[in-house]
Formats: C-alpha cells, structure tokens, sequence
C-alpha cells in the first residue's frame, strides 16, 4: 500500500560523497524539508563529527541512514531513481529540471520507493552511474557559473518535492480587529482639520489631496488599533498646532 505520505517513501542517495561536512548539511536540509531517508554510497568519511556538526541538530537522518558499497544497492527496491547532473550528458535519457522532476517522484509513490540520486562533490555522478536512473534531474542555474554544493542541491530538490507533495503551506501573520467605516471616516475628518490647521491644506482648494488621502485610508485596510494610533499623532499635533 502506498504511504499516505509521498515523502516518506523518498530516498536520497549520495554517491561517493567525498566531504563529511556535505553529508551533515544534507541531512540537515533533508529534515527542513520532511524528507530522513538518507543512503551513502561508499562515502570518503563517514561517521564524522564534521558531518554531525554540519547537520546542525539533523542527527536522527544521520543515525538513520544506511551506508551501502554501491549504487546498484542503493537502488533496490526502487520504482524511480532520479539522477541529477548540472552538466549535459551524450547518452541522457528524459531530462527534467528540479520541478517537474520532484512533482514525476511524487507522482511515482503511489508505486513505491523513489530515490534521488547526487554524484560526488567534485564531478558528480559518472556517466554509468546516470544510465542506472530512469530519469536525469537538473537545477536551472546560470549557464555562466552553474556550480551548486551538494548540500545545496539537495536542498532545492527536497523543497520542489516538499511543494509536489503538497506541503506548500506558510505560516500566517496574526490578524487584528479591523476598523470600522465611521472610525476611518473619523479619522479622515480629523486628519482635514489637522491638515488645515497646519497650513498644508486650503479647504477652499483641496485639490486631489483630500480624495488621494482617502484613496490611502482604503488601500491600507486600517485596524482599529492603527487608526487609534494615527488619531493620537493627530491630537498631538493639533496640540503643537495651538501652542
């Protein structure tokens, strides 16, 4: 039965990677996104307390994680295998970026186990090693300058598959009590008076500034507790105003 959570059927596999601080921060940007099934094929280093220290409070990925001697193991079980290359290859198969290669492995655990698979740091995966993935993922970038750390890529690839899993949602600010449309009409004929009284409007030729202030007034969506405010500053200005 497919897991009523497409993520957790979601695998990311690094292959060879050869720097322990680039297993932490994946494993770290693996957990910001949901994603904790980690497999390291034949890592340089591993455990370390560079990639410990990287993973920044990530651990239970880490501890997690199985280490395995080749890619073709890392792979059992799989339905997909994505291998992502930043660089074009001779003999790719479909090529798909970031996107719609998350929202394809998405899709797919209704099937069973996806893997997403990274090469090493230096140059990433060999071109036997992207034959064995059904499909070549690559992050747009510039075609300048198109060199991501793994961790990093990681990290774009396990947002776009947090977005296709539908986890798209944000936190929201607190909304207050709104104003009602007296107290904003009240606080547009104070802000008139005060106006006047200052000298910076002629009540005899308002010209646009009256509507434009109103114009203001409406597009804000003004709370009770911001009208309240800007009737203080009034008051305290009428009061320097009189003096």
């Amino acid at each position: 039965m497919p897991s009523p959570d497409p993520l957790s059927a979601i695998r990311v596999v690094l292959a060879a990677p050869s720097h322990p601080g680039n297993i932490g921060g994946a494993a770290r940007a693996m957990l910001t996104m949901g994603l904790r099934r980690l497999v390291l094929v034949d890592p340089r280093r591993y455990p370390h307390p560079d990639a410990v220290a990287l993973a920044s409070g990530a651990t239970s990925v880490l501890d997690e994680a199985r280490v395995v001697a080749t890619l073709d193991e890392a792979l059992v079980g799989a339905v997909l295998a994505v291998g992502f290359s930043a660089r074009p290859r001779e003999f790719a198969g479909r090529v798909l970026g970031a996107r719609d290669a998350a929202a394809e492995a998405v899709a797919h655990t209704a099937y069973g186990d996806v893997a997403m698979v990274f090469g090493t740091e230096m140059s990433g995966l060999s071109n036997d090693e992207l034959v064995r993935c059904n499909v070549v993922g690559t992050i747009p970038s510039n075609p300048e300058y198109g060199s991501l750390k793994l961790a990093a890529a990681v990290q774009v690839v396990a947002y776009e598959l947090r977005l296709a899993a539908g986890g798209g949602g944000i936190w929201r600010a607190p909304r207050f009590e709104p104003a009602t449309a007296d107290e904003i009409e009240a606080l547009y004929a104070h802000a008139t008076g005060t106006l006047a009284a200052m000298r910076f409007l002629d009540p005899k030729m308002p010209k646009r500034l009256l509507p434009r202030l109103r114009r203001l007034f409406a597009r804000a969506a003004l709370e009770k507790e911001e009208v309240n405010i800007l009737r203080g500053i009034l008051a305290r200005i009428d009061h320097l105003v009189r003096r």
